[in-house]
């Protein structure tokens, strides 16, 4: 199997007026304001280095001292807007501890860390610049993934809470080896439901760095789920492939525990109970999602080379017409979300007159 290929850097792509009523409307324009270019103007920095003496790529960066106090004060407010929905009396609790500034990727994030000077707790966000392609990215994994995820929009300044997790790589690299026999099962179970749930909403380039493992102590177990942290790449490829996980080679050992653990009726059933869990939370977010595709459907977010491969790519994996039919990336998300939802209205409607 050929590895999918991207060979141009993904552009930024504006926030139109229309997703920005809608973010308006769910509650995810911040009121605080700070722009991504003003964390831009530090004084000075130095590299971050992870306990093993490796240079992280991130440099953790300085301020004149009348900057930095009109800065801590509105990165408080963000924390605040975040997790107790802007309550300024915490801001006295507050301590920002480092502002580090990634110089490797596509979105070149600044990562805060806030601590709780009350019990030395801290928490990370990030601070972006607003890309259309990662904003879609975000909601959906909001409506459509097991777990919730908060962001903020500021102009042309994206605001994401920190995903908790053990990065993907470093995990495979370092944990998987010493895992049980059944703990690997059950991570080979969860990376076919990974797989299956990137490919169903096209999102791209989830290599291992791209996505972290969250342990779960349950009992007398460790439940292991994969929640992706990187939503740059949401529909923009027209590489198939590189909306599937299995066909990078950083997954490979993944994969390799998949062929190992599981046998083919198993992958297929997990894969069938993805869809359905996917399908279920598209009807019961209908509205919601109607309304998100439609602002898609509407918006320019891959060039059209990228839209007429991923049509006709799409078109040969389903046979569905609905695809070809697609005038953009939107649409072609669309086209998916009907195609997913039809055949599980059809299971049902088949299950009930048996």
């Amino acid at each position: 199997m050929s590895e999918p290929v991207m060979i141009f850097k993904k552009p930024s792509y504006p926030i139109n007026d229309a997703l920005l009523q809608y973010l308006e409307r769910f509650d995810r324009i911040s009121k605080v304001s700070i722009f991504y270019d003003d964390l831009l103007r530090f004084s000075g920095s130095v590299t971050v280095y992870d306990k093993n003496d490796v240079d992280t790529l991130w440099i953790r960066v300085y301020y004149n001292e009348f900057e930095r106090e009109e800065i801590d004060l509105n990165l408080k407010k963000i924390y605040s807007l975040l997790h107790s929905d802007g309550n300024l009396g915490i801001i006295k609790f507050l301590n920002v501890d480092s502002i580090d500034y990634c110089t490797f990727g596509n979105s070149k994030p600044f990562r805060i860390k806030v601590r709780n000077i009350l019990n030395d707790n801290y928490t990370h966000f990030y601070i972006k610049k607003a890309d259309a392609s990662r904003v879609y990215g975000l909601e959906l994994e909001h409506i459509l993934s097991p777990d919730k995820i908060n962001f903020l929009v500021y102009q042309d300044t994206l605001i994401e809470e920190h995903i908790m997790g053990i990065p993907g790589d470093v995990f495979i690299k370092t944990l998987l080896k010493d895992c049980t026999e059944t703990e690997k099962s059950q991570i080979a179970k969860e990376f076919v439901k990974f797989n299956e749930r990137c490919m169903i909403r096209l999102l791209g380039d989830m290599r291992s760095y791209n996505y972290v493992i969250v342990p779960t102590h349950d009992f007398d177990q460790v439940v292991y789920k994969i929640r992706a942290i990187d939503f740059d790449q949401q529909c923009y490829e027209g590489n198939f492939k590189v909306y599937r996980p299995q066909f990078f080679k950083e997954n490979y050992p993944m994969v390799k525990l998949v062929k190992e653990k599981l046998q083919n009726s198993s992958i297929e059933q997990y894969k069938d109970e993805e869809r359905s869990v996917l399908a279920k939370r598209m009807i019961s977010a209908e509205n919601r999602i109607n309304r998100l595709l439609e602002i898609m459907g509407e918006d320019e977010l891959a060039p059209e080379a990228h839209l007429h491969q991923l049509q006709m790519e799409l078109y040969n994996y389903t046979n569905d017409l609905n695809f070809k039919k697609a005038k953009s990336m939107g649409e072609i998300m669309n086209a998916a979300f009907e195609f997913i939802t039809r055949n599980f209205k059809s299971i049902n409607l088949f299950k009930s007159r048996m």
